[in-house]
């Protein structure tokens, strides 16, 4: 007995499956119009200014990096603090007592004092009072431009005066156990540290004591000097 097929049914491998298709959508044997082939090639369509500018590799714009954004332009984000760099006049200024460069001093004549800078330089260093003195002028007499010269007289001076109280502090002690030994090694261990001073200075070699740093800049800052120029 043959199984009744539905209107839709479309088995590949039923035999007629071919001519029901074409009696379907009458193609040949129903009457209908049969599809007619496109021949020839396809028109091709105009490349527009975009096309032409992307074919050239040349012509594309760097890609941007969003971890360095121009400085020129506003942060697009809220979340991302932004990188640029403040304005000039927001910058802190620098400061009136810094270490200056390393470098050998010349022979140029210091204003305020009249001599020349390696023996400006050299001088705050002289063991005694000799180094004391010259710290004080120094200061009182040079402008402060004169940055590498106001800082080893600043920085000598409160040598100095270290060296005194410590001095002072040994003197106590020998008069009330009756030995001078402690007061007489630590000044010669301080005449050898200020002669090394000097040397180091008038070779142009870094000399920063850090210790002292705080003091000196005081001296530097709070000791005005007559000639501003």
């Amino acid at each position: 007995m043959e199984t009744k097929k539905g209107k839709y049914d479309t088995n590949p491998l039923d035999p007629d499956v071919e001519r029901k298709a074409e009696e379907a959508w009458g193609n040949e044997g129903g009457g209908g119009a049969q599809t007619q082939q496109v021949g020839g090639a396809t028109r091709e369509v105009g490349k527009s200014d975009n096309e032409s500018s992307r074919g050239n590799v040349y012509s594309e714009a760097p890609t941007r990096r969003y971890d360095s954004p121009p400085l020129e332009k506003p942060y697009p984000s809220v979340f991302i603090p932004p990188t640029y760099a403040p304005p000039t006049q927001y910058q802190q200024g620098s400061p009136v007592y810094q270490s200056p460069v390393s470098s050998r001093p010349s022979s140029r004549s210091v204003p305020g004092i009249g001599i020349p800078e390696k023996w400006a330089v050299m001088m705050p260093y002289a063991p005694m009072y000799v180094g004391l003195v010259v710290s004080l002028l120094e200061l009182f007499l040079v402008p402060r431009k004169e940055v590498k010269v106001r800082f080893h007289a600043s920085q000598a001076l409160a040598l100095h005066i270290g060296i005194l109280i410590v001095q002072t502090i040994f003197g106590v002690i020998s008069t009330i156990s009756g030995s001078s030994f402690g007061g007489v090694l630590f000044k010669l261990a301080a005449l050898v540290f200020l002669i090394i001073s000097m040397v180091r200075v008038w070779r142009g070699e870094p000399h920063r004591i850090p210790p002292l740093a705080e003091p000196a800049q005081w001296f530097n800052e709070h000791i005005e000097p007559r000639n501003q120029g």
